[in-house]
């Protein structure tokens, strides 16, 4: 195991680089808008800018991919993100910086594709699991050292964006120099819509869900924090506690979640979630009484996301699988690009703590929608229940996360999103340019 884990250090190494920066970027936005006195719409709006970039970076991605490659694609993103970054310390126009967002996220579904086609590549059967897991463990990690600098250095200043460009110039060096050979070129997943809305409605209304509350999170939990009496450094702590308590949430959960009924447990959850953001939303909250809700939020809420992956999976064919992963990424950045918006509405109109009354009525619906009297089994496939896989929830993968998934028959994968004329031309023109790279 721990050979393979060398192996894949230095994409897991970008990987933790890329997170570090942009959760670092969020918290930093939030709270330096929230300083200058910009309205919660505003803020709100700049984190769906960045989710609507995700969503529409994945189409994106392809064309740049099956274009230039995966090392120049990954290039040209990572120059495109830190060039945006470095915008936000030239302008303060809020406009401008809504333009900026919606680019880096764009330019990091670009990177996200390329890092997961590669891992696919080099990972051996028996190894997806662990591949998989690690790399979920990476992006908690990341997402976690960027609230962790913010709590170290809370004074809102423009050193912030230099770490973010930095951590971005950074994750270029171990793509750049690899000499591994590069993945064959991919083309999207096709939206199987009508067939996954039919089979998969609880499913699919938990990844909303989990997206409307984690975009609303991201986005708003800062400016939340703040208000609350919360210094710079406390809001860094505050976030990384409940990222890091969704991290320690998924093997716990992946236990449960392959010995208890998929839908009663999310059902379960809601109910937790549902008590402890009112429980929130009260206010007159001490410090430390905070922290020990939020971090019971972080423990509930992260594990929305993979355990809704889970009970799609146990209802959708092995050969849909792969348009099933473009189908929740889709339906995860719908609900992330609408909870900023609505979350930062309402705390504009009725104060801080309707961010928390948003989560509540959020996890609400979910008490009610998913049931496990509400599942027929009708589409059970054979090989269900599968196995729990943990996942960050933060749209922190693309499509091509499929590809690596051990839930996901690999001949399904190359089957359906491998562009087979073109791929061995393709592969040997960048085998030679492989050659041409230094050391």
């Amino acid at each position: 195991m721990s050979r393979a884990l060398t192996a894949f250090s230095s994409l897991y190494f970008a990987t933790l680089l890329m997170l570090l920066g942009s959760g670092l970027l969020s918290t930093y936005l939030g709270l330096r808008l929230a300083a200058e006195g910009v309205s919660e719409l505003w803020i709100g709006l700049l984190m769906t800018g960045y989710y609507a970039g995700l969503v529409a970076g994945a189409s994106i991605g392809h064309r740049l991919i099956a274009r230039v490659g995966h090392i120049r694609a990954f290039v040209a993103s990572a120059g495109v993100v830190t060039a945006s970054v470095l915008g936000h310390a030239l302008t303060e126009s809020v406009q401008v910086w809504l333009a900026l967002r919606v680019l880096v996220g764009m330019a990091m579904m670009c990177q996200y594709m390329v890092l997961e086609s590669w891992l696919n590549e080099q990972a051996e059967s028996h190894q997806r699991g662990m591949v998989f897991a690690s790399y979920m463990v990476v992006t908690f990690l990341g997402l976690v050292l960027g609230q962790v600098v913010f709590a170290l250095k809370p004074e809102l200043a423009i050193d912030h964006l230099l770490y973010v460009a930095m951590c971005f110039s950074l994750c270029l060096v171990p793509v750049a120099t690899t000499r591994q050979i590069h993945p064959a070129p991919l083309h999207p997943a096709p939206l199987k819509v009508k067939l996954f809305v039919q089979r998969i409605p609880q499913a699919l209304t938990t990844i909303a869900v989990a997206g409307l509350m984690l975009g609303a999170f991201y986005g708003m939990a800062p400016v939340f924090a703040g208000a609350v009496g919360l210094n710079n450094s406390e809001i860094g702590m505050y976030m990384a506690v409940t990222i890091c308590a969704g991290l320690a949430a998924q093997w716990p959960a992946g236990w449960l979640s392959d010995r208890v009924d998929r839908s009663q447990l999310i059902q379960l959850n809601a109910m937790v979630l549902t008590a402890v953001s009112v429980l929130m939303a009260i206010g007159f909250i001490p410090g430390g009484a905070l922290i020990f809700l939020t971090a019971l939020f972080g423990l509930m809420v992260f594990t929305l996301y993979p355990m809704a992956v889970a009970l799609a999976n146990d209802h959708v064919e092995p050969d849909d699988r792969v348009p099933l992963s473009a189908m929740l990424l889709v339906t995860f950045g719908l609900g992330a690009s609408i909870g900023p918006l609505l979350s930062s509405a309402m705390m504009k109109l009725w104060g801080p703590s309707m961010l928390y009354i948003f989560m509540a009525a959020c996890s609400a619906i979910l008490v009610f929608r998913v049931r496990a009297d509400a599942v027929t089994g009708e589409n059970l496939v054979e090989a269900a229940p599968l196995q729990f896989m943990p996942a960050a929830g933060n749209l922190a993968s693309s499509p091509l996360a499929a590809a690596f998934d051990p839930r996901v028959d690999e001949q399904a994968v190359a089957d359906q999103m491998t562009d087979e004329d073109a791929a061995a031309p393709a592969a040997a023109e960048e085998v030679a340019e492989d050659d041409h790279l230094p050391g």
